[in-house]
């Protein structure tokens, strides 16, 4: 099943096997014999496919496809981390996938947006700020 995976998430993300092969270190006969199924990764270069294609290394070796394309996996750049439990005094404990994937360290200063409709969401001070001076710009360019 991970050789047809390769492949399809090879496709799905618009990359050649040179380009996939050119990422990861190993020449394009190697992509070609994993997506064949006449060997298949080790361990670090199943890593490699998993990061370049933002999937987990659960999803490249066990995700199912369907007629119409990828089941199961999110759009691209949408995750969910999963849940987290709200302390007595309002703390969370953001999960470390999503640290990674945002590269948030201890110390960083984040944003607390809230809609009632919708929820609460995170983004990065630095971000807010860009945004919110970008939006200013505009306005005052507007009068």
């Amino acid at each position: 099943m991970i050789h047809e995976n390769i492949a399809k998430l090879r496709k799905h993300s618009g990359f050649s096997q040179e380009d996939v092969a050119d990422k990861i270190g190993v020449t394009r006969q190697t992509i070609a014999k994993w997506e064949a199924g006449e060997s298949v990764p080790d361990v670090i270069h199943c890593s490699d496919l998993a990061e370049l294609f933002s999937v987990s290394l659960d999803d490249l070796v066990n995700t199912k496809w369907g007629k119409d394309g990828i089941a199961g996996l999110p759009p691209k750049g949408k995750y969910i981390f999963g849940t987290v439990t709200i302390g007595e005094k309002g703390q969370i404990v953001i999960p470390a996938k999503a640290r990674r994937v945002f590269n948030l360290k201890a110390g960083d200063d984040l944003v607390v947006l809230g809609d009632i409709q919708q929820g609460i969401a995170l983004a990065k001070t630095d971000f807010f700020l860009e945004c919110f001076n970008i939006m200013k710009k505009k306005g005052s360019n507007e009068k």
